[in-house]
């Protein structure tokens, strides 16, 4: 059974920073891509991060300079670290392993970003 486990999701200041961890069991974790997306209030999802299993990063405009999003096979898990972060940083993150025709999702975790 394949499953997507985030935490880290937390109420924090503007300019603030937060860790992002996804783990990941039941899938070969360093054959799939991985990825960040979140969902703002009355927003559609969007893509905020990726990483190849390769190790090959992009970034959403939005965000870039100001996360960065890194893996370890060793332990399964994604992460993503936040820094300057700002109110339209608010929303549910969810994390995304892919491969191929294989897509998972986690169920997601909450960040508030307070002005």
């Amino acid at each position: 059974q394949v499953q997507l486990v985030e935490s880290g999701g937390s109420l924090v200041q503007a300019g603030g920073s937060l860790r992002l961890s996804c783990a990941a069991s039941g899938i070969r974790f360093s054959i799939y891509g991985m990825a960040w997306h979140r969902q703002a209030p009355g927003k559609e999802r969007e893509l905020v991060a990726s990483i190849t299993r390769d190790a090959f990063t992009n970034y959403s405009d939005s965000v870039k300079g100001r996360f960065t999003i890194s893996r370890d096979n060793a332990k399964n898990t994604a992460y993503l670290q936040m820094n300057s972060l700002k109110p339209e940083d608010t929303g549910v993150y969810y994390c995304n392993a892919n491969f191929g025709t294989m897509n998972y999702w986690g169920k997601g975790t909450l960040v508030t970003v307070s002005s």
